[in-house]
């Protein structure tokens, strides 16, 4: 069984904010470095050839990680885990 550590409420909002942190600085490297291969792309070729799908599967990526960031899946296992022990808690009271 896997174990769960608990946290304080300090650490796991320190922990969301660096999760946040990582998440901006994600965000702005794909704008700064896109904006700069689509500029690159169109003054090369006279038109897009190819910046596009770079954009694509970063962009699918930084979806990704915002996604994590919002759904949070360790804060996820720590409340079902929580819910689990008081169900069984429950079940226990009831027939012990």
């Amino acid at each position: 069984m896997a174990k769960t550590k608990m946290r304080t409420s300090e650490e796991r909002a320190q922990r969301r904010a660096e999760y946040l942190s990582g998440l901006v600085w994600h965000a702005g490297a794909f704008v700064i470095i896109n904006a700069f291969l689509w500029i690159l792309d169109m003054a090369d070729a006279g038109g897009v050839d190819w910046a596009y799908w770079v954009t694509a599967g970063w962009g699918f990526a930084l979806a990704f990680h915002a996604l994590a960031y919002y759904v949070d899946g360790r804060q996820l296992e720590e409340r079902k885990a929580q819910e689990y022990l008081e169900e069984d808690r429950r079940r226990r009271a009831d027939f012990g």
